[in-house]
């Protein structure tokens, strides 16, 4: 009995990740970041999961690339500048960063 609602547990932890994960990937599509970034390759931009890697550990992480994703910038990843997203809400940029932390390489 204990078994099987250890392995229940676990596919519904599996499950919930699996959701969160496409969540929030879906909202990178919707807010037009995956045109030019990618999960785990370079595009025009770095692959998200190196943004991750280069932040991780960085308590002051997430606001810094807030205030990026936000107003744009270039220098840190190359020449190619990133242009300021006006048009996705604080809430989003806050969410979106959040999620690109949380991933692993």
């Amino acid at each position: 009995m204990k078994k099987a609602t250890a392995l229940l547990l676990a596919a519904t932890m599996t499950t919930a990740t699996v959701a969160l994960a496409d969540a929030g990937e879906d909202r990178l599509k919707t807010d037009g970041c995956l045109a030019c970034h990618a999960m785990d390759k370079k595009i025009i931009g770095p692959a998200y999961k190196d943004v991750a890697e280069k932040y991780r550990g960085d308590s002051t992480a997430a606001a810094k690339l807030q205030d990026k994703v936000k107003k744009g910038g270039s220098g840190v990843w190359g020449q190619i500048p990133m242009p300021p997203n006006t048009a996705v809400s604080d809430a989003d940029i806050k969410a979106d960063v959040a999620y690109i932390l949380s991933l692993k390489k």
